[in-house]
């Protein structure tokens, strides 16, 4: 969302301002509920035809399950045992596709599959495929992943983006993966992508919707709370003030919070049936190591899977697959901490891992569709959209049931085609191929990389037009211009960013309370970087630009503090900070 005041005329994007254009024109087209990266992507698609559409969210953007994602951009190899066919091709064809569009973010990401047995799961598989039943526990061996690899290539025509997939025999996994668990008989390896900031991605999809005119307003921290004659009933989550906007169309992409959501506006509803997807990131750098800098994929003998990913100078380490009851917070639990040792045990048996090398961790609910006694495992990952009349006016409600981060275009194309034949208006711009954010005219080489950073780096140095290359994408251009206009310097508890880079970002990007920079426009909170100190000083920052005094601001530091430790395991009082990136100097 970043745009600064020297390279565009709008104004700066603060959730109060924002809140408060929702309130002053309360009605639009098409009101979108749910800010999460489907509903975003819809808002960004809509905006661009021209439509007239407002996006709320009761919380802050990206916050709910799209925030407790893999960090994956992915095909789903493993639905094509539920006969998801359609959704694999569709789910590989975007990952190609975000490749080019979004390449800031989006990078390919080398997958191996340790593999014990040759036949194991030959003939339990096709029952599966079947029944959709787990039955008894059984890891699949080469065979059946060979086949599943030959399918997942098929799907992927589209001039080589990626490599395809490859086996290797014993002797030649170890020497490639010498700490891998020796009584391996083969490897499968194969591509998929890895997302390394999908926060700032989805605020990147936003900003392009946000950028296409007037005609398209988002607000978070407004929730839904009711419906009467004269529209949705919103409610600021910050002033508690309460109005009515009216849309024609009201769109419900709250994820896991659909039939919630629903409930609220009168349309009571039984679509979801989410299930708890836990992760930890790990400080461990002998399992970053022996990672060799591969995303491990593997499933034990009972059914289980874990990934062992290296992200951000970290091992991510999940995920679980686990009903869950909507009305608690979902947390990564100790249980599912013993069963992520377990697994990388099992993979790496060298490698030491406990407790004390959890950064971070978290979890959140899939959006999946209700599925009774259908196991977890086998729920589709697919998305489909119900619609039914407003009810409390004229009008139309769709709900988005599943969706995945992997399909977010594909899948916003899709609902807001629907939306435009509701509202008799034709399709004027396609999305396909269209480069999202800092994902425009991004260098992909490192000759073109290089040329970039030295252009871009006169005034604060290449190294660290480099750094905010990574992380801005070409929106970094802008950054750096905002961060010469006038002296700067890095903070003093974190010297990988400076004070006007937290302030711009405060400025722009619709920060209301201090664990939104934490969690979502940065990714400090993740590489397990918070310390007291940090919170006091970001809250300084912040303060004068979101007009904080000395309560509101203590406040800030409490909570923050509060939520990092309650709901992702960040120790605060350790004895020792944790080892941060230094800024490169100007």
């Amino acid at each position: 969302m970043l745009s600064t005041p020297e390279s565009s005329s709008a104004q700066p994007r603060s959730s109060a301002a924002a809140q408060a254009a929702l309130q002053d024109r309360p009605r639009a087209q098409v009101l979108i509920i749910g800010a999460g990266i489907n509903g975003i992507a819809t808002f960004r698609d809509l905006a661009l035809q021209g439509v007239d559409v407002a996006i709320v969210d009761k919380g802050d953007y990206v916050s709910g399950a799209s925030a407790a994602s893999s960090h994956m951009i992915h095909g789903g190899v493993r639905y094509l045992e539920n006969g998801e066919f359609r959704l694999v091709k569709e789910s590989v064809e975007e990952r190609n596709s975000l490749l080019k569009i979004a390449p800031h973010y989006v990078k390919p990401l080398k997958t191996t599959i340790p593999i014990y047995s040759t036949f194991s799961g030959v003939l339990s598989a096709p029952m599966r495929f079947l029944t959709h039943k787990q039955g008894a526990a059984q890891e699949r061996g080469a065979l059946l992943i060979k086949i599943g690899m030959m399918l997942y290539d098929s799907f992927s025509r589209d001039g080589g983006t990626v490599p395809r997939h490859e086996f290797l025999g014993r002797k030649a996994s170890l020497k490639l993966l010498p700490k891998i668990n020796p009584s391996l008989k083969y490897t499968a390896t194969y591509y998929d992508a890895s997302m390394h900031d999908p926060e700032r991605l989805a605020l990147d999809v936003l900003a392009d919707g946000l950028a296409a005119g007037d005609h398209a307003r988002s607000a978070n921290y407004v929730e839904a709370v009711g419906m009467d004659a004269a529209g949705v009933r919103l409610r600021n989550a910050v002033t508690g003030a309460e109005f009515s906007f009216a849309a024609d169309i009201v769109v419900n992409t709250s994820g896991p919070w659909t039939d919630l959501t629903n409930t609220a506006l009168g349309q009571a509803s039984t679509f979801m049936g989410g299930t708890k997807g836990s992760h930890i990131v790990l400080d461990n750098p002998d399992l970053l190591a022996a990672t060799g800098g591969r995303e491990i994929f593997f499933e034990h003998e009972d059914g289980r899977i874990v990934l062992i990913y290296p992200l951000a100078g970290r091992v991510l380490v999940g995920t679980t697959d686990l009903e869950h009851d909507m009305s608690q917070p979902a947390r990564c639990t100790e249980a599912e901490v013993d069963y992520f040792f377990e697994l990388v045990n099992h993979v790496f048996p060298t490698v030491v891992v406990d407790r004390s090398q959890i950064v971070f961790r978290f979890a959140g609910v899939r959006p999946l569709p209700r599925h009774d006694d259908e196991a977890p495992g086998f729920v589709s990952r697919d998305y489909r959209i119900e619609s039914r009349p407003l009810g409390a006016r004229p009008g139309t409600l769709l709900s988005l049931v599943g969706g995945k981060w992997t399909t977010f275009r594909a899948l916003a194309e899709h609902l807001s085609g629907d939306i435009l034949t509701l509202l008799g208006l034709p399709r004027i711009v396609s999305t396909v191929g269209l480069p999202i954010g800092g994902g425009r005219n991004f260098p992909v080489t490192d000759a073109a990389r290089r040329v970039w950073v030295v252009a871009n780096g006169d005034e604060v140095g290449v190294p660290r037009a480099d750094v905010l290359l990574t992380r801005y994408g070409t929106r970094a251009a802008e950054v750096i211009s905002w961060l010469t206009a006038e002296p700067d310097a890095a903070l003093e508890q974190h010297p990988g960013y400076t004070r006007r880079e937290i302030e711009l970002i405060a400025r722009e990007e619709s920060v209301v309370h201090l664990i939104d920079l934490l969690l979502r426009r940065t990714s400090i909170a993740f590489r397990g970087e918070v310390t007291l100190p940090l919170l006091v000083e970001l809250a300084e920052v912040l303060a004068p630009v979101l007009g904080w005094d000395a309560a509101r601001s203590a406040n800030e530091v409490d909570s923050a503090a509060h939520t990092l430790r309650d709901l992702y395991g960040v120790q605060l009082d350790r004895a020792e900070s944790p080892a941060v990136p230094v800024l490169p100097a100007a």
